[in-house]
């Protein structure tokens, strides 16, 4: 299998891990994905849970078991935040709009990950901070 691209948007936090875990926690209420009664750290304890992650995955957040430092390059499956250098290379104010980050997607100004992996930065709206965009594509 190639793994699955998808997108999801959350709320803004300035903490943007704590923001990660809220979305987590937000996709987790909405679809348990057959794991009902667990929180997402207890999920990811589960070898159950990793092997539904790695041949499909959920195309969501809950893919991934944390956020790491922009600046680390680890393999997957974890969560980076783009730096500002790689949010400036597809929009040049470093301020994107949902709309913006859309079309970088669309358009491919803005690449979406390798399998296992996530990214997320913030978006803007009437240049203040309004949410949060995650990408990735499953590890299947």
């Amino acid at each position: 299998m190639g793994g699955n691209a998808w997108t999801q948007t959350g709320p803004y936090q300035p903490d943007l891990a704590a923001a990660f875990r809220q979305v987590q926690e937000r996709s987790l209420a909405e679809d348990d994905h057959g794991f009902g009664g667990r929180t997402v750290e207890e999920l990811w304890r589960d070898s159950d849970w990793a092997e539904y992650i790695f041949t499909g995955g959920t195309c969501t957040v809950l893919d991934f078991p944390e956020m790491i430092d922009a600046t680390d390059r680890n393999d997957g499956p974890f969560m980076r935040p783009l730096t500002d250098s790689e949010v400036r290379a597809w929009s040049p104010s470093g301020r994107p709009t949902y709309e913006d980050w859309d079309e970088a997607l669309d358009t491919g100004r803005l690449e979406f990950p390798d399998r296992g992996r996530g990214n997320c930065t913030v978006l803007y709206r009437d240049g203040r901070p309004d949410l949060i965009g995650y990408w990735g594509v499953t590890a299947d």
